[in-house]
């Protein structure tokens, strides 16, 4: 892989002295770094800024160099400055074919570690390998028998993409599950995890947090966290894209069907809130509580009606993305990654860690008729169905639920900031969407309608090439796509 050119000469340190430098650098300083570079920034101090720019142009250097006793690779050997550090599938395919040697191709993102001759097929879709920790109250159950077949480590494989480090400076916590608080651990997780490293010294953590803290995918996202720094509240920061812009009509057009379908999960001048709770609310039914992993509905009302969890401070949403991968896997077409192999679990929730009272399996059985592959019905007349609302056979990632041990985040992820999009494809935590055309495309036909309080009518008949209705017309999927680019 060719690799960005380290910073160290350009601020006075060789390479092999890296680590020694940070004693010229303020990392006292660091918690002032944590934002737009600190030069932009009305500090009042300039001993500040230029600490700050040296703790950032030091991380940068660490960023792209493997720490001693890896296996080879650096934070940027998957997250790639030159892509806007996330991992391209054509630059997988190009340096497979290029430099198969180069670190990026580890035993631990093979397709089968254990093969006798490697294969990347989940990389070359810029999927990684992420392994997790059961919590300590789950199970994972065999999709086909239902026993309990979980591993004598407790640990599960999952495939993820790569997200961008570009506006971290305004949004937390990290990973698509939320389970990294901050930056020094996301970083050393990482180390960990996909570099096969030790425990990193926390100067070195501290200067990549300062790295990826000042990187911005624009200006209008550099202004938001300037204003962030400052302590101005989110809610009352202003869209940069109306003060530094002045918008097509194409992209005004785009805009107004932003705010009716997107903002109320991608909310906010971070565009990572969700700012309308009926729109979350919404996707977090209760579960029975006879441990079948059921909606509970509430039957004294015609037609039955989902009850919905109490959550109020959750952040997290299941959109339903990880179902439709599941689809994918038997043949429901539209996904980046239908053609290769993805997890197929089920998962076993108990009361505590003694795992004696179960609470919820997930997916539930599916019961439905084979013919119109509807849910059937309970003696009470409500729908038998999971917390996906249709037959679901097995899960290809747990999200949230992986690490909280709880069945109501069962397939949630964070909401992703969405500023710089045009840049960061594919998209969704497992590359569902190749391109944002696609990631379009996924929202009107399968997402949008599902929510009935954003008020989008379908589309008659569905646009051609596809089977399914829509919530957009071409013309506005062509609107929206125009605003998200310039984000």
């Amino acid at each position: 892989m060719v690799l960005i050119t380290g910073v160290g000469s350009r601020i006075g340190f060789p390479r092999a002295s890296t680590r020694s430098a940070l004693s010229a650098v303020s990392l006292l300083a660091l918690g002032a770094c944590s934002g737009p570079a600190a030069d932009e920034l009305d500090t009042g101090s300039v001993t500040q800024a230029v600490s700050c720019k040296k703790a950032a142009a030091v991380g940068e250097e660490l960023f792209e160099t493997a720490f001693p006793g890896t296996n080879g690779r650096s934070c940027a050997t998957c997250h790639v400055l030159a892509d806007h550090a996330v991992l391209k599938p054509a630059r997988v395919a190009d340096l497979l074919a290029t430099n198969p040697t180069d670190p990026l191709f580890n035993a631990l993102d093979a397709d089968d570690p254990t093969a006798a001759e490697l294969t990347y097929e989940h990389l070359k879709k810029g999927l990684v390998r992420v392994v997790l920790d059961l919590p300590d109250n789950m199970d994972t159950l065999d999709p086909l028998t239902g026993e309990v077949n979980t591993p004598p480590d407790r640990k599960i494989a999952v495939w993820r993409g790569v997200p961008t480090i570009e506006n971290t400076a305004i949004t937390a916590p990290y990973q698509f599950d939320g389970r990294e608080a901050t930056l020094q651990e996301q970083a050393q997780g990482a180390v960990i995890a996909h570099s096969e490293g030790g425990t990193v010294a926390q100067a070195d953590l501290d200067a990549i947090a300062a790295f990826q803290m000042a990187e911005f995918s624009s200006n209008r996202a550099k202004y938001v966290a300037k204003k962030l720094k400052k302590g101005v509240p989110v809610e009352n920061i202003p869209r940069p894209e109306l003060r530094m812009d002045e918008l097509t009509p194409a992209q005004q057009r785009g805009l107004d069907i932003y705010n009716a379908s997107c903002e109320p999960c991608h909310g906010g001048a971070t565009t990572n809130l969700i700012v309308d709770r009926e729109v979350h609310d919404f996707a977090l039914p209760e579960l029975k509580p006879d441990g079948s992993g059921n909606v509970l509905f509430d039957t004294s009302v015609t037609p039955p009606t989902p009850v919905l969890a109490d959550r109020p401070n959750d952040e997290f949403l299941n959109l339903g993305i990880a179902n439709l991968t599941a689809f994918g896997q038997i043949g429901f077409p539209g996904i980046f990654t239908s053609d290769v192999e993805m997890p197929q679990y089920r998962f076993r929730f108990y009361t505590d860690a003694t795992r004696t009272v179960p609470t919820a399996d997930l997916p539930p059985i599916p019961e439905f008729d084979p013919v119109t592959f509807q849910p059937l019905l309970d003696e009470n007349g409500a729908p038998i169905v999971g917390p996906n609302f249709t037959p679901q056979f097995f899960s290809t990632d747990p999200g949230r639920a992986a690490i909280t041990g709880d069945p109501h985040d069962f397939e949630a992820f964070d909401m992703p900031p969405l500023r710089g999009i045009a840049n960061t494809a594919p998209y969704f935590h497992d590359n569902a969407a190749e391109t944002l055309v696609d990631l379009v495309n996924i929202y009107s036909r399968f997402i949008i309608q599902f929510f009935p309080m954003l008020n989008r009518p379908l589309v008659n008949p569905p646009e051609e090439g596809s089977v399914f209705p829509e919530s957009f017309t071409p013309e506005e999927k062509a609107d929206l796509i125009a605003f998200l680019e310039i984000l």
